[in-house]
Formats: structure tokens, sequence, C-alpha cells
């Protein structure tokens, strides 16, 4: 426990000032080589990806259909930024300094993202388990509790970065009694002691020594239902702790989180009035080539003002509603029962 304890204090600090920060689910922060446009537009992607990985909790989000192209444009969701500097100490014990971007997207916009790509939507507000964690680095294994928190750091802070928080039990002489209950894998009595908090959801993990390396043996209970078992290994401690809230929010995730009802993906016939000139078509055919649920158009017939395509989409006329409704590009136009019919504004 010493040993990890003293790598922990050995962390960054922030400077003096205003300390933006990432708050809440629609807000993420990416480390930056600089402030220049380019860096900061490859961050806001990197930023969206986090985003909609917190919004469904779903840690391979970035590769479902769709995402990568609307991440290509993430600044189209942004709502404001904010850049920080934090302060640490190298390894030599040298100053370090490095920047981050705080990045903030309209919520409005990123649920409506999320339902027209079909994503699964982890709902709020979200539990907050107890992390029952035990460390033997050698000396006896050793209950973290809230006064050692900065010994889990690794463990909290990638649970806040998949969309969840984790609590620390407070560590009281009964509670450091639990430890062989840990170590054991028995956890009815860890849920037992657990009863004084809310909700009654345990993550519970044992974190030794093992071929040279570290390795962690985690449980995630929920009301008294193991939910997952998972082991990891590694080098390094604070990587191996880390796979705690990982594992937890897969389990959460594939209980809890709700796909939205979209329409079957599949190819459709629309129709786009208004097009005055070659100007229009253009335009119309470029914004329908960057809308994320949009895989293929084939031109189908043309009149003077208008247009139909076959628009292959991921997610029905649903999910193409969805991006487009409330934009300055197309208008609805379409008569119930009729095929799908939208004007250029």
């Amino acid at each position: 426990m010493a040993l990890l304890l003293a790598t922990f204090t050995a962390g960054a600090q922030r400077v003096e000032g205003d300390r933006a920060a990432a708050q809440g689910v629609y807000s993420a922060e990416v480390e930056v080589n600089g402030q220049g446009a380019g860096e900061r537009n490859a961050a806001f992607a990197r930023a969206l990806a986090q985003v909609l990985g917190k919004l469904s909790g779903d840690r391979g989000t970035a590769s479902r259909p769709g995402v990568g192209q609307e991440l290509r444009q993430a600044e189209r969701y942004v709502s404001g930024y904010d850049y920080r500097q934090d302060e640490g100490v190298s390894a030599s014990g040298a100053p370090s300094f490095k920047t981050t971007l705080v990045v903030r997207f309209d919520r409005e916009q990123i649920d409506s993202l999320a339902a027209a790509l079909g994503l699964p939507v982890w709902p709020q507000p979200r539990p907050k388990p107890v992390l029952w964690l035990a460390i033997d680095d050698g000396s006896g294994p050793k209950l973290v509790g809230l006064p050692k928190a900065a010994a889990a750091r690794t463990t909290l802070q990638r649970a806040e970065q998949r969309g969840f928080r984790l609590g620390l039990p407070n560590g009281s002489a009964a509670e450091q009694a639990l430890v062989g209950a840990i170590w054991r894998g028995d956890t009815a009595a860890v849920a037992r002691a657990s009863r004084r908090y809310s909700p009654p959801m345990q993550l519970i993990g044992k974190l030794y020594r093992h071929d040279g390396g570290w390795k962690a043996d985690w449980t995630f209970v929920d009301d008294g239902r193991v939910l997952s078992r998972w082991s990891e290994e590694g080098g390094n401690a604070l990587k191996v702790m880390a796979t705690g809230a990982d594992g937890a929010a897969d389990a959460l995730m594939k209980r809890y989180a709700k796909a939205p009802e979209t329409g079957p993906a599949g190819t459709y016939r629309i129709s786009f009035t208004g097009l005055d000139s070659a100007d229009d078509y253009v335009r119309l055919s470029g914004y329908l080539q960057r809308l994320a649920v949009v895989r293929g158009l084939t031109p189908l017939t043309a009149s003077p003002d208008s247009v139909a395509f076959d628009v292959e989409l991921i997610s029905g006329v649903s999910g193409f509603n969805r991006l487009v409704d409330g934009g300055d590009v197309l208008v609805d136009a379409s008569v119930e029962g009729g095929e799908p019919v939208y004007r250029l504004r």
C-alpha cells in the first residue's frame, strides 16, 4: 500500500487560476500539444468519442456505424471549450506541464445524434456502486477506504470517464476486517456490510503481486446478484486497477442501457424539392453524404425543381428525421402515408 501511495502522490497538480474541468456526461477532457485550430479540431473528435461512450456506457461506441463520420465533424456539436494547464513532476523530479482541452457539447444535439444512430443510452441518474478494494503489495492485504482514497484514484477516474461514479467505504475497523471476505470471494459478507450505503451495488476487487507484475480479481454485484466476474493482469498496478471500473461499466451498460426505437436499416426512396439551380443540387448532395445515417445515395429521377434518391440508411427514416430536424438545410414536407419528401431551405 505504501508503495502505491508513493506513486499516486506524484500526480499532476493544477496551477493557480481558473480551473476548467469536465462535468457530467456531456463534457470531456483531452490532452493536447498546443492551442492551434488543427490540434483543437482533432481533440474535439476524441472528446466527442468520450462523450458518446459515456452516454451509452459502451467503450466500443466509436466503432459503431456512422459514428466515425460524425467524429470528423465534431466541432458542430461543441457548445464551448476551455484550456487548462496542469503542473506535475516528472520521474526525474523536474517540473512538467501538460495542456488539457475541456470540451462541452450541446446536450440536445448529442441526444439527437445518439438516437439517430441507434446508440444504446444508459439512463440518468446513474447508480454509484461502492468500491470494496483490497490491495496486497507483499505486506498483507489492506482495504482502501475513504482516508486512503488516493490509492484507488485510477479506478475512480476511469469510472468517471465511463460515465458513472464509484464510492468508497468509510474504512472503519469493522470494515477493515472485511479484507478476509474480499480475499476469499465472499460476496454475501461484503453485501451485508454494504447495506448502510446506497445503492445495493458493490464492485469487489483484490489487487496483488503476480508473476513479476500485478493481478486483479473483480466481482460486480447488483442487489445480491453477481453480474460479472473477471481478472486482469499486467506490469503496471495503476492500469490493472483501473480495469475494475471498465468491467463494472460493461456490466451496468449491458443491464440498463436501452437502444432507442429507430426504423430498420435499409434503402428508402426520398424526394427533395426546392432545388432552383445546379448549386442547390450540389449543396443537397454534399449535405446528404455528410449525414452519419446515410450510407449511400443513388439518383433516381430529376425535374426542374426536385430530385429523388434511393438513400441507404443505417437507422431508417426516423433516424434521418432526427438529424435533419431543426437544421438549416432541409424541412420535412412529407404527406402522411406518402413517401418521405423534404424541401431544401
